[in-house]
């Protein structure tokens, strides 16, 4: 017999926000970090990169790894109030922590973060390429060129650039980690180019990883299913958001403190044996990928 669906269901108050949206206003708030973590020193010493860590999966991934010992750089657009939130969080681990505001998909940015990463921190040893945006449409006739521009320059083309940028600075051990997504490897409708974007993430992480590996630098991504984040009430309308997650076998969104160990053991010397591998914090859902 087929497998009955979840029903979507009211599980948080339905809310708006613009885009890119802020963490500091969604009800509830995510949760970053578990008390119960205690770190054990897996990223001591290291220098990490992380892109889109001013709130949600970047940001708990950020203080993740400060608690284990990196100093982190933190890369984003112009959201300054969660990102020095993200800072202070940072901080009060006992780490040192940058941030760099601005356009991603520019590649002359890219650069100029790389390069004060290495000024100002020494070495770059981890690099998370996270930023990303979306935007629904119900159909495909919807995404105008702009859109589809926009949304493959964040998404994709920021990823070639931080890399472009990062390698002369990667020695050997070092770690990329690219977040993907479920939508990757079952799509969705409403979000046709976002999904397009990841599907290539996806592959660029496979290939990126054959072309590094004789380099000693380990490729790999996360491919998070339903997480609550401010892309989510800054994209979707306030039912969607009220019944966001209810669809999954867990049924509930996850939070980003569930994603972040997945990057932790990318980024630490436990996944020492994996490359061009896709980890999936998804909620139960099976994608065969």
């Amino acid at each position: 017999m087929p497998q009955k669906q979840a029903k979507k269901r009211p599980i948080r108050p339905a809310q708006k926000q613009t885009p890119p949206g802020s963490e500091a206003e969604m009800l509830p708030q995510p949760k970053v970090i578990s008390s119960e973590h205690r770190g054990s020193g897996q990223l001591e010493g290291k220098v990490a990169l992380i892109t889109g860590a001013d709130s949600g999966i970047g940001r708990a991934t950020a203080v993740l790894f400060a608690r284990e010992g990196a100093d982190v750089v933190v890369a984003y657009l112009s959201e300054d109030a969660d990102s020095r939130e993200t800072q202070r969080l940072i901080e009060a681990e006992g780490r040192r922590c940058l941030l760099f505001a601005g356009d991603l998909g520019r590649e002359a940015i890219c650069r100029r973060v790389v390069e004060k990463t290495v000024k100002e921190l020494g070495k770059l040893d981890i690099l998370v390429n996270n930023a990303a945006e979306q935007t629904p449409q119900e159909s495909i006739s919807d995404i105008t060129e702009e859109q589809l521009v926009k949304t493959f320059r964040t998404n994709i083309f920021a990823y070639f650039f931080m890399v472009k940028a990062a390698l002369p600075h990667l020695m050997r051990g070092a770690v990329i980690i690219n977040t993907t997504s479920v939508t990757a490897y079952r799509g969705s409708a409403n979000l046709i180019d976002y999904s397009s974007t990841k599907g290539a993430i996806v592959t660029f992480t496979r290939a990126l990883a054959h072309s590094l590996v004789g380099q000693g630098i380990r490729v790999n991504g996360v491919a998070p299913g339903p997480i609550w984040t401010p892309l989510i009430p800054s994209t979707f309308d306030e039912k969607t958001v009220a019944a966001f997650g209810s669809d999954v076998p867990m049924a509930r969104a996850g939070q980003p403190e569930e994603v972040a160990p997945s990057f932790l053991f990318l980024a630490s010397d436990s996944s020492s044996y994996m490359t061009g591998q896709i980890l999936h914090p998804n909620g139960g859902e099976i994608v065969n990928g």
